[in-house]
């Protein structure tokens, strides 16, 4: 993965940035401020001084076949999950970081072939974008829905060189709603794109010719 430099903090009449630097670079990029900001009495706050994990911009999709009435999504190890007191099993949708000199779009679908060993069967549809954690993370999420075709998914994925071991779970509609009503499901992005899912399920399949 090449990921791309990290952007110099943009400027805003509400901000007064007076120091940035790296403390911390691996897999993670830490980067200690300090700034003022506006307040809403329209004075200015005292020097404060703030972590932020660079993250920079990811997607996550929804890969969904019309026809079978099928999700597919994706379960891996998530150590941060555990330290959180959750399985560290997490079913999640297809999704990855953004590399140099990639669109969204194209990470979309790149990662739906690395991950789940699919080909998206047409243009994936936008949903929108989202800040991961704002209060600790410059991380946005770019969100999208895509068609493919459940009937051969299945098997474990992913890149060995960046430790992935990736299992690939279909689910119908149902199940996926039963999921949701039982908690089953935890991280954000997957709850987005999953319940957009469930929001415009009918309008894919008129749209996507799904068989009856």
């Amino acid at each position: 993965m090449r990921k791309p430099p990290v952007p110099a903090p943009p400027h805003h009449p509400d901000l007064e940035l007076l120091e940035e630097r790296v403390a911390f670079e691996r897999f993670l990029r830490l980067d200690l401020f300090r700034f003022r900001h506006r307040l809403f009495s329209g004075e200015w706050s005292g020097i404060r001084r703030y972590d932020v994990v660079r993250r920079g911009e990811a997607v996550a999709i929804v890969l969904y076949d019309p026809s079978l009435d099928s999700v597919v999504l994706v379960e891996q190890f998530r150590l941060p999950a555990l330290l959180a007191g959750a399985s560290p099993w997490q079913v999640e949708a297809v999704a990855g970081l953004v590399d140099a000199d990639e669109s969204p779009l194209a990470v979309a679908i790149r990662e739906t072939r690395e991950e789940a060993g699919l080909e998206v069967q047409s243009e994936p549809v936008p949903i929108g974008r989202y800040l991961a954690s704002p209060g600790a993370s410059d991380e946005y999420v770019h969100l999208f829905c895509a068609r493919v075709d459940a009937s051969s998914a299945g098997g474990i994925h992913g890149l060995p060189e960046e430790h992935e071991d990736i299992r690939v779970v279909v689910k119908t509609v149902a199940e996926v709603e039963a999921l949701l009503e039982a908690g089953a499901i935890e991280g954000g992005h997957t709850l987005l794109v999953l319940y957009w899912l469930l929001r415009h399920r009918e309008r894919l399949r008129r749209e996507w010719g799904a068989r009856q």
